[in-house]
């Protein structure tokens, strides 16, 4: 039998990137899976290509209302959801002294408002199941420093799915955070960057920078009933930075 077959995985952003690659890896060990983004157009095109076992919900991730609707609408047609990976965020590249409120906000809304959100309406789904896995989408930084804004909205996830571990694991529900370092994608084989991307993998304790399909093995094995006495954790995969 397949890792996750038959569960019901949601998945924020994803449209595309790693939410994408998470999807194609739960599907390939059996799930249904529901993908959610604000991008619509892109969203349904990626519904169609990964099958028949896939949902598209469009959803903005900082709104209660529009995830009261994912839900109501996996549950009629699913009646159950096993697992939600909170994927979605984003970041801005700039000092301090460049962020207006309106940018932060926007960031923390999307990063951390959007995980909070998650974990309430999806909770009590699965009380009811007794059963259920919360994988919230962190970052090395939300071990260590970076960028204003990213960095503060990833380590409240990490605060976040400790409180939430410790609230919900009497019903059976685990909940971990997952702290990626630097992954291989296309931008980072453009001309104008490889130069500081080679200098880059030389501050890396494993001297390279992480596959895609790294990291969507380790959020399949939290999905999974493998990782059934994992919660409140962090799991990291950044090639050792964080232990310098």
């Amino acid at each position: 039998m397949k890792r996750l077959t038959d569960k019901v995985v949601i998945i924020t952003g994803g449209a595309q990137g790693m939410g994408k690659l998470h999807a194609e890896r739960a599907l390939s060990e059996g799930a249904k899976v529901v993908i959610t983004d604000i991008n619509e157009s892109v969203g349904q095109v990626t519904a169609q290509s990964l099958g028949e076992d896939v949902l598209f919900i469009q959803h903005d991730v900082s709104k209660e209302s529009d995830w009261q609707h994912v839900v109501d609408t996996v549950m009629s047609r699913f009646e159950r959801i096993d697992v939600l990976i909170n994927n979605a965020g984003i970041t801005y590249h700039k000092s301090i002294d460049d962020v207006s409120l309106e940018d932060y906000m926007k960031i923390v809304n999307i990063n951390q408002v959007s995980v909070f959100l998650g974990i309430k309406v999806v909770s009590p789904i699965m009380k009811q199941q007794e059963i259920g896995s919360i994988i919230n989408i962190s970052s090395m930084n939300g071990l260590v420093g970076g960028a204003i804004g990213y960095t503060d909205t990833k380590f409240a996830v990490r605060g976040m799915t400790k409180a939430a571990a410790r609230e919900l694991s009497p019903y059976n529900i685990r909940v971990n955070s997952v702290h990626p370092g630097v992954i291989q994608t296309p931008m980072l084989e453009e001309d104008s960057v490889k130069e500081a991307v080679n200098a880059f993998k030389k501050t890396i304790p494993m001297r390279r920078i992480a596959q895609p399909e790294e990291v969507s093995n380790l959020v399949c094995f939290l999905a999974s009933d493998e990782a059934s006495y994992s919660t409140g954790s962090e799991f990291v995969i950044d090639g050792g930075m964080t232990a310098l």
